[in-house]
């Protein structure tokens, strides 16, 4: 059975030798990217298009045309190529419609050679883009899978590729389109194709079947061509002028590389055995790492298909109301309650098939999930792993470190480690605010973070607000908040102690009222905060100088490449500066040390972790606005303020926090300040 997908939504590939079929409601381009496993390209020997139809493994046609059929064999493909994306563009210059807005929704079926039917995609919403990604097949745990992707890129071919990492984007587009167009000029006129048998017309790969008009009242029996198990996603508004896709007719070309041998993935009913690092990397972390965001990703792009099916059961179930109930006459009595029944039915079922599909995804990542977790070293793992009873100061620098743990509703079961890549491009702010803002009352506009693999933007608030305490029981007050927001600082920065070398990184607190002491106990008892907080303003002076000073020498002898011009007695660990209570304690002075710390300092290796609720700093108005959005927000208990970079699922973070009555956290720092002790105090240039 022919796999329905919406977008977001993947499906397994059962067979390695492929065509990608393709019916447009215009001429449209086709093209396809092969990218490594970071979705990188590494040039335009990496694109598949009509100027250079044949790469390893795929060809794709010459010319523009309102059918396609693509060739593909993954078995031939190069050891590095991970991805392999379709992409549909509007050819320029020989008429047509500007926009896939204007024309039927691009219909998309993955098929095997002998045209079975193994996934379709109909590329709906299409507005204003003239350049799509359609669908995307990837290499999963060493087995492939097919995704509908549906990205729509209203700047073009240009845009489409630029997005895809290829710095000759402006160039190749315009070789495509020229391409194109002397396709064009040198062909000649097709003849009218021969009436097809109604054999081979009931073999070809159809698209899915348009939706009823509303005036229509539900139907009580299905089109001839439908089955009872398939799923129909397409959108109840699209116009139902999709072209048929092509039919089962011999290709042009053969599939490149033929005489490679036929080998079956995995069968979609028994997903591959699950196993620990199963992902690119040059080392074991890494390889986890990776793992850890495959499975960030697909729970992602899992959900979004699930939302996307229930939405469209709803709007369908709606319409069919609707509809019932549009006519007067017709709006009583049993014939009408039986189509309401049958309308509800529906629903239920499209519910049920979504909810089933759901469950087996999430039973395979949280299987997945299972065995990644306990095979994570300290620094990617929770608290609560055995991993840190055998804890061993580390030799190398770390790849990531984790700051907690994501989750959505669906599944609230499975959280997924939030890991960063260390350095920290960015600092951090846990946000101490009190909870009437975290409840929507007053709360920054725009202000939370899209979290991602390289980078962190800006999304909305989520709906999970910081009013409730950690299980919805009770109101937190503002003291509670304040007081967890310092123990997560705390948390947070042993665990960053904990992931260096000995003596790799340094830590400072600022702490202008001295209110942090009871919460700074661990880190001032062990030795790991070798210096007492700065108190006060000029305590506060002293520091930010003091590091304002060492970020302006590195960025001075990395720019002269003169790193042995830098004065011996300085400090050339990495800097974690703690800044509690912020504002008190700053002048105008001081916080323009601070802001330049933020922006420049990562990069200096001086990384910021403020604790601070920013209403108390709004007698600097929008001054202080570039130092919020600089900083990764983080909370001190459960919020949905986090986005993701695929989708923009509201994610709801969790610190990690230390198990209670534990004393691994303790034991952790005194070995660290063992380990240092043994070294040396700190690295200087002398030592």
């Amino acid at each position: 059975m022919t796999a329905e997908l919406v977008r977001g939504q993947n499906h397994p590939l059962d067979r390695t030798r492929l065509e990608i079929r393709i019916a447009a409601g215009g001429p449209v381009v086709s093209g396809v990217t092969l990218a490594d496993e970071r979705g990188a390209l590494t040039g335009v020997e990496a694109v598949a298009h009509p100027g250079a139809p044949r790469r390893t493994g795929i060809e794709v046609p010459r010319q523009a045309a309102v059918e396609h059929r693509i060739a593909v064999d993954l078995d031939a493909l190069a050891a590095d190529v991970h991805r392999v994306s379709v992409l549909l563009a509007l050819p320029v210059g020989i008429g047509g419609p500007a926009d896939f807005g204007a024309a039927a929704a691009p219909f998309v079926a993955v098929t095997g050679l002998d045209g079975t039917g193994i996934a379709s995609y109909t590329l709906t919403d299409l507005g204003a883009e003239s350049a799509v990604v359609a669908v995307e097949l990837y290499r999963r745990q060493g087995a492939w899978k097919v995704r509908a992707v549906g990205q729509g890129y209203a700047g073009g071919l240009a845009a489409m590729l630029q997005d895809q990492g290829l710095p000759q984007a402006a160039e190749l587009a315009a070789e495509i389109q020229e391409a194109v167009r002397d396709g064009l000029a040198r062909s000649i006129p097709a003849p009218d194709p021969a009436p097809t048998p109604p054999a081979a017309a009931a073999s070809a790969i159809t698209p899915p079947e348009a939706a009823v008009p509303a005036s229509t009242p539900p139907a009580s029996t299905p089109p001839a061509n439908s089955t009872p198990t398939t799923i129909n996603y397409r959108h109840p508004n699209r116009r139902p002028t999709t072209p048929p896709p092509p039919q089962n007719t011999p290709t042009p070309a053969e599939a490149p590389h033929t005489q490679a041998p036929h080998t079956q993935a995995p069968h979609p009913e028994a997903p591959p055995t699950p196993v620990a690092g199963d992902a690119p990397g040059r080392t074991a972390d890494e390889r986890l790492y990776n793992q850890v965001w495959g499975i960030f990703e697909d729970l992602s792009r899992t959900v979004a298909a699930y939302r996307s099916a229930m939405d469209f059961a709803q709007s369908r179930l709606a319409k069919e109301l609707d509809a019932v109930n549009a006519d007067p006459r017709n709006r009583v009595g049993p014939a009408a309650d039986a189509a309401r029944a049958a309308a509800h039915d529906k629903h239920a079922r499209l519910a049920a098939q979504a909810r089933e599909v759901l469950d087996r995804d999430l039973a395979q990542l949280t299987a997945e999930a299972g065995v990644v977790e306990p095979a994570l070293p300290p620094a990617l793992a929770d608290w609560s792993s055995p991993v840190w009873h055998g804890y061993r100061v580390p030799g190398d620098y770390p790849i990531a470190v984790r700051l907690g743990d994501l989750r959505l509703p669906e599944c609230p079961d499975l959280r997924v480690p939030m890991l960063v890549r260390l350095p920290m491009n960015r600092g951090l702010w846990i946000d101490s605010g009190t909870p009437a803002m975290f409840r929507g009352e007053g709360a920054p506009d725009g202000f939370a973070d899209s979290f991602g693999p390289d980078a962190f933007g800006s999304d909305a608030f989520g709906p999970d607000g910081f009013g409730n305490g950690p299980d919805g029981d009770e109101p937190l007050d503002a003291a509670e908040v304040r007081r967890r927001a310092l123990d997560t600082a705390v948390t947070l920065a042993a665990r960053l102690l904990a992931a260096h070398p000995a003596g790799e990184l340094t830590l400072r607190v600022i702490d202008p009222a001295g209110a942090a002491a009871p919460a700074l106990a661990p880190l001032l008892e062990t030795g790991a905060l070798r210096e007492t907080p700065a108190a006060g303003a000029q305590g506060v002076a002293a520091v930010l100088g003091e590091l304002t000073r060492r970020v302006d020498l590195v960025q001075m002898a990395v720019r002269n490449q003169a790193a042995e011009s830098l004065p011996p007695d300085l400090d050339t660990a990495e800097q974690l500066l703690i800044v509690h209570d912020f504002p008190h304690g700053f002048d105008d002075r001081a916080v323009n040390q601070l802001r330049y710390l933020a922006d420049e300092g990562p990069s200096a290796g001086v990384h910021l972790l403020m604790v601070a609720d920013r209403a108390e700093a709004r007698e600097y108005g929008p001054v202080l606005d570039p130092l919020w959005r600089s900083l990764l927000r983080i909370t001190p208990v459960p919020d949905a303020h986090l986005a993701d970079p695929w989708v923009g699922h509201a994610w709801t973070y969790e610190p990690s926090r230390v198990p209670e009555g534990s004393q691994i956290l303790r034991q952790v720092l005194t070995d660290l300040a063992e380990a240092r002790r043994a070294r040396g105090h700190s690295r200087t240039r002398e030592s």
